[in-house]
């Protein structure tokens, strides 16, 4: 049923309430609408859902369901529930590509108001359009034109190297990964270069979450797997033959793997299918191994090419593909408990980068010390909050800081060009431009054909260039290419048309002023959260028209230690200070580099640069100019440009670089805005890296019975392996309130530092299943795999039954019909029961004149016209919950009185089941409306 309230279950937290965390999703599939248009399950207006929306099911099967009027294309970012700003949980997808159900297992019927659909914080419901980017109560900016071309790097990575290429596929036995059903296949397509002497770096290309099975000669889709007879695997992997052509021609072995048999069960993993990627990834990497050491058991196709050397292993990801990358590298490093791991044997191979196309972050855990690029896409419309900005931002204090981490901007790229089998024209199967274009609300930034959005071939042809260009730095060390990456502000010509911007963190900088850490703030500007409800504290208020990729959310409302400087003045001269907790050394730094934005579609803001040491000498270092990107309210265009000024004033007036205390910022430009995320010591090259031994932090998740009697305690279960200690931040969520509480925690291998305790106390009254969740984020000197978990508490008491008794069913037209509905016994949870409307069998019906009519179109998405019985209405139904802690609850209908003589009329609805369907003997209610005359 419909859960409001379950006594005597707390999660010990020894934390103070501060969040909000999504119920579990995946309850069991019910009824499919019979009709494509909205429909709703409304009772009285206490309970009434908007269209769109209904509850089906009953008992445990209870569901929240939502349809979309078109299709919602199966993608990366997931598909989220909301009540207000309250995340709900993540709905399980139906076979039609339209219908969402979530199970409701912990939400209280009274709180399902202002019901949304999200997906990477944008509303899916808000549209008549399958998925646009929009973000709900932001107004539109006025679009600029593209930022002019940067000046040409010293190499060009995307001109053709030297080799001719050969192609092939191989196939292997499938394989089984830990909580998926089917097993997952094993197949690749490998492009290698020709005449290639020695041992060559090896490439593996993981795609994203794509619809897996197409019919062919038709639009349809489908997401099950296996695919049904009649459909075929959509071949997503082959869909980054451009980037392996062009790697391959440069002399390294590339392979790109399939991950359909994922895509097609990866929506109830509680981490989107991270670990499952990561698995498949180590099981393809393990084959190389094998195949390196014994090239005459390798398939044809490996055999083409020349040997890989797995010592040089760089991984690019695509979307979830991304995520499912960076948990590879992170467990080559720090392995996984087995038990949720899909590979189990030696890591024979050295991660020497990762490439991120337009990835996910659900666990915001990315691994600081294996060198990494994410490419940003600027009209994402499905990962559009561009959440992969994580994995630069989240690196920052966590370990040694000599990987590089940069951020590639692409001005109008998309999230499906990347992979040509997700391009319209170019795929085998049914694709699209993942950014709606509304005809009649075009974007002046991302639509085709505006002055900043690149063509599929333009965009194509940047990422393969940028990807090139990872593999240069990462792989080969050549460090002419690092000022393409790292935010020194060139561009590679063979990306051209695109605009391309970076920043980055790690490599040679030092000496951070991060606004994470303790930091006080002065003059006309404030240190801001980058995710808080509060319009005061959050560094861009809700009503901000567009988004920043710096301030993504995570998994619950608000997050300590995420922040940025605001800076806001009314006239130039204005200062803002910045004091770090404890000086910070420049000493053999270069330039001091700055990671600043200012709004969208801004030009020439100027800020002068100063900085103060301990015995008070300042330095003015010089003035940057900072200019927004091109953007609407449907981008995320809040992202930092970097800038630099040279330390040479300070290095002139003598001071003391090793113990600088205040970084000022002083506007130039008449009233205006800025946020700063951090400040560094900036030298040119990339540093050796060495990973650390790091402790690794996994949630787990126990299921209890809550029992009949006693009080019994439980914990969250909690890994921690690796080696050495380090700090995490634990959030635990209150299971009735939906907030969350967190502290800083030191954890060691094997150690019980995350102490969760879960007192449950048994009854004998029916309730919903509880789970007492905690998510955890790595903050220093650790890694966190699965972020996710806790203990639930699964009910073992009957439910109670339901009958009905007439308040009011024969009435004067113009009086509302009403009806009791009572519980056998009173339930801990709300309970929630649904009546569908049935035929009448002895004599006049009710039609759609004879109801009220806002409350029919409320009710159903229909009009009273024309008229018609109202049992000829699909989508009719009556829904009462009964609050927890009693026994019975009304449900009403409005009737509407008129001028025509008739005979008394009837109407007639009927208990549904668990499944939404109507058996024989199950409770109805009949009212009859009289003639007022």
């Amino acid at each position: 049923m419909i859960r409001a309230r379950r006594i005597g279950i707390t999660a010990v937290a020894l934390l103070a309430m501060a969040g909000a965390a999504p119920a579990a999703a995946g309850a069991a599939p019910a009824r499919q609408p019979s009709a494509a248009r909205p429909f709703t399950a409304a009772g009285d207006s206490d309970t009434g859902l908007p269209p769109g929306w209904r509850v089906t099911g009953s008992g445990a099967a209870r569901q929240l369901e939502w349809h979309s009027e078109s299709a919602v294309p199966m993608g990366d970012a997931r598909v989220e529930f909301y009540a207000g700003d309250r995340l709900l949980g993540h709905p399980r997808p139906g076979g039609d590509g339209r219908t969402f159900r979530l199970g409701l297992d912990d939400v209280p019927a009274r709180g399902l108001k202002d019901l949304q659909v999200r997906a990477a914080g944008r509303r899916l419901d808000a549209q008549g359009s399958s998925g646009a980017a929009h973000a709900p109560g932001r107004g539109a900016l006025t679009a600029a034109r593209p930022p002019a071309p940067l000046p040409a790097g010293k190499v060009d990575p995307g001109k053709p190297g030297p080799y001719r290429t050969t192609s092939g596929e191989y196939q292997l036995k499938p394989v089984r990964l830990p909580g998926f059903a089917a097993p997952v296949e094993m197949r690749a397509v490998v492009v290698s270069p020709q005449g290639a002497t020695g041992r060559r770096p090896l490439a593996l290309f993981l795609h994203g979450r794509h619809a897996p099975c197409y019919k062919p000669h038709s639009d349809e889709v489908g997401g099950e797997w296996p695919c049904p007879a009649g459909m075929l695997p959509i071949p997503s992997h082959r869909g980054y033959l451009q980037d392996q052509k062009l790697l391959a021609s440069q002399g390294y072995v590339t392979v790109s793997i399939s991950a359909n048999g994922i895509n097609g069960q990866d929506w109830a993993a509680e981490d989107g299918g991270a670990q499952a990627r990561s698995s498949l990834v180590r099981q393809h990497l393990a084959r190389w191994a094998e195949w390196a050491a014994q090239p005459a058991s390798a398939p044809d196709a490996v055999r083409r090419g020349p040997r890989a050397d797995l010592s040089r292993v760089l991984l690019v990801g695509h979307s979830r593909g991304g995520e499912g990358v960076n948990r590879a590298a992170m467990d080559s490093l720090y392995p996984p408990p087995a038990d949720q791991d899909g590979y189990h044997g030696r890591t024979r191979w050295h991660i020497s980068g990762t490439v991120l196309i337009g990835p996910t972050v659900f666990g915001q855990n990315p691994v600081a010390d294996v060198p990494s690029t994410t490419i940003l896409p600027g009209c994402d419309g499905d990962v559009s909050d561009l959440q992969g900005e994580v994995y630069v931002d989240g690196t920052r204090g966590v370990s040694r800081g000599t990987a590089l981490h940069s951020a590639v901007y692409v001005v109008g790229a998309d999230h499906n060009f990347f992979n040509t089998e997700w391009t319209p024209g170019k795929a085998q199967a049914p694709a699209e431009d993942d950014f709606y274009d509304d005809p009649d609300q075009r974007d002046a930034v991302c639509s085709p054909g505006t002055a900043t959005r690149l063509t599929a071939d333009q965009q194509h042809r940047a990422g393969a260039t940028y990807i090139a260009a990872v593999a240069r730095l990462f792989v080969a060390g050549d460090d002419r290419v690092r000022p393409l990456l790292d935010g020194t502000g060139v561009r590679a010509p063979s990306a051209d048309p695109a605009r391309v911007l970076t920043h980055a963190v790690g490599a040679r900088r030092a000496g951070g002023v991060l606004p994470d850490g303790p930091v006080t703030v002065t003059g006309a500007g404030r240190l801001c959260s980058a995710v808080d409800p509060s319009p005061s504290a959050a560094c861009l208020p809700e009503n901000t028209p567009g988004g920043s990729p710096h301030f993504a959310q995570w998994e619950t409302e608000r997050e300590s230690g995420r922040r940025a400087v605001a800076l806001r003045w009314s006239a130039a001269g204005s200062a803002v200070r910045i004091r770090p907790g404890s000086p910070v050394s420049l000493k053999d730094a270069e330039q001091l580099a700055l990671r600043v934005f200012v709004p969208p579609n801004t030009t020439g803001t100027q800020l002068d640069v100063a900085v103060t040491d301990a015995s008070g000498h300042r330095a003015a270092l010089g003035r940057v100019r900072v200019d927004g990107l091109p953007g609407t309210d449907r981008t995320a265009s809040f992202w930092a440009r970097e800038v630099r000024v040279p330390l040479t004033a300070a290095v002139r007036g003598k001071l003391d670089l090793r113990r600088i205390t205040t970084l000022e910022l002083t506007p130039r430009t008449r009233a205006g805005q800025a946020w700063l995320m951090d400040a560094w010591a900036w030298r040119p090259g990339t540093a050796p890296v060495r990973p650390a031994t790091l402790p690794r932090v996994d949630i787990g998740r126990l299921a209890v019975k809550e029992g009949d009697s006693g009080v019994r305690t439980y914990r969250v279960p909690v890994r921690v392996s690796g080696h050495g200690s380090g700090q995490v931040r634990v959030y635990v969520i209150d299971p009735v309130t939906y907030k969350a509480t967190d502290r800083l925690v030191t954890v060691r291998p094997g150690g019980h530092d995350i102490d969760v305790p879960v007192r449950v106390r048994g009854n004998t009254r029916y309730g919903q299943d509880l789970p007492n969740d905690i998510v955890v984020k790595a903050v220093r000197g650790a890694v966190v795999g699965a972020h996710r978990g806790g203990v639930t508490v699964e009910n073992d008491d009957p439910q109670p039954t339901v009958t009905v008794t007439p308040v009011a069913d024969r009435v004067t037209e113009g009086e509302p019909l009403r009806w009791r509905v009572n519980l056998s016994a009173v339930a801990d949870s709300d309970i929630g029961a649904v009546f569908v409307v049935r035929p009448v069998t002895d004599g006049p019906e009710l039609s759609t004149k004879d109801v009220d009519p806002k409350w029919l179109e409320e009710t159903t998405g229909e009009a009273a016209d024309p008229e018609r019985p109202l049992s000829a209405l699909e989508n009719l139904y009556l829904w009462v919950a009964v609050p927890a802690g009693e026994q019975s609850a009304e449900v009403s209908m409005p009737t509407v009185g008129d001028q025509v003589k008739e005979q008394p009329e009837k109407v007639r609805f009927q208990l549904t089941d668990d499944a939404g369907e109507v058996h024989e003997g199950a409770p109805v209610l009949t009212g009859t409306v009289l003639d007022a005359s």
